[in-house]
């Protein structure tokens, strides 16, 4: 009823609000309003922009996406690397997003209720409450290979920190009997629970009370204040013998955190080194994961993937995905 009534409000301010919003493509695009320059309208020229990427995108494999140099890793990291690309799951998230960027009153209305509640919502409540910018990181296949299970393999019981809207974790889901999440959003824990994931308290799901066959860990050391004290108790949560990770992390690596931090960066800091993606895959394997203690399985390079919005049909940045167990 609360996520109804705020909706409410904001569709019933939507025009005068709509009469103040600036398009952000006007800037972001500067550089290419020679081509359109007859189109007076920064909506429709946001659109048209758009439309034009989506042709180029929609006939490109983003192969630069998988890409990786061996040769600039060592050789028994190079030995634990799986090429992927863009298979058809991949594919089908994106031509949703296509779909989705084209559906012109809900991008409007999407990008009007952003503006305002950003003043006092963080963004990703604000995406559980609109339910948009679901993510994208691996398909079902991809993620098969990672953790060398098959189809209709069983695990007891797994764990997703910061699930978000779940869309992910339904990935991994399949593959276990038991699920369940942790998550700092009130809103996203509704989404979760629409699910009917199990939710963990943020501060106790590393008491021991429950071992874990898996444990997901996407995107999050780099949003999370304390990144190695996740890592040790991910160790510490695992079951003894079986229990795996799997660590995305989005390089390069740029710690950014959401809440708890006065000036968004975290209390424990990763000087992560290195200038290109392998450079800094290398210091994760060798500088922080073998040194908390696990050793690293598989890892690969992966497209994180978002659902875009007016400007943009997705947004993209470049994940490492490790799967991890603690050392014997």
């Amino acid at each position: 009823m609360r996520d109804r009534n705020i909706c409410c409000m904001i569709s019933c301010s939507l025009f005068i609000l709509f009469l103040n919003v600036r398009l952000t493509s006007c800037n972001a695009w500067t550089f290419r309003m020679n081509e359109v320059s007859h189109v007076r309208s920064p909506l429709v020229r946001a659109v048209y922009l758009r439309l034009k990427e989506d042709e180029r995108q929609r006939n490109d494999d983003h192969q630069y996406w998988y890409s990786f140099d061996r040769s600039k890793v060592t050789d028994d990291v190079c030995e634990r690397y799986l090429q992927f690309d863009q298979d058809a799951e991949t594919e089908q998230f994106l031509s949703n997003c296509y779909e989705k960027a084209d559906w012109l009153f809900t991008q409007l209305y999407h990008s009007v209720a952003k503006s305002f509640l950003g003043w006092f919502m963080t963004s990703t409540s604000i995406n559980g409450l609109l339910r948009r910018g679901s993510m994208f990181v691996f398909s079902d296949e991809q993620l098969r290979q990672l953790l060398q299970i098959k189809e209709g393999w069983q695990g007891q019981n797994m764990l997703d920190l910061g699930a978000g809207d779940g869309l992910v974790t339904d990935k991994m889901a399949k593959y276990y009997r038991q699920v369940y999440a942790t998550e700092v959003s009130s809103i996203m824990v509704g989404r979760l629970q629409e699910k009917n994931y199990k939710i963990l308290d943020l501060d106790k799901w590393d008491n021991g009370a429950i071992s874990f066959d898996l444990i997901g860990c996407l995107n999050l050391l780099d949003r999370c204040n304390k990144p190695m004290t996740i890592l040790n108790s991910i160790k510490k949560a695992l079951a003894p013998g079986v229990g795996k990770a799997i660590v995305a992390v989005v390089l390069p690596f740029k710690p950014y955190v959401e809440q708890d931090s006065k000036d968004h960066s975290p209390e424990e800091k990763l000087l992560v080194q290195g200038q290109t993606f392998e450079e800094q895959v290398q210091f994760f394997i060798t500088k922080v994961f073998e040194p908390a203690g696990f050793y690293v399985e598989k890892f690969s390079r992966l497209p994180y993937l978002c659902e875009g919005d007016l400007h943009q049909s997705f947004y993209v940045l470049d994940d490492a995905v490790f799967v991890i167990k603690p050392k014997s």
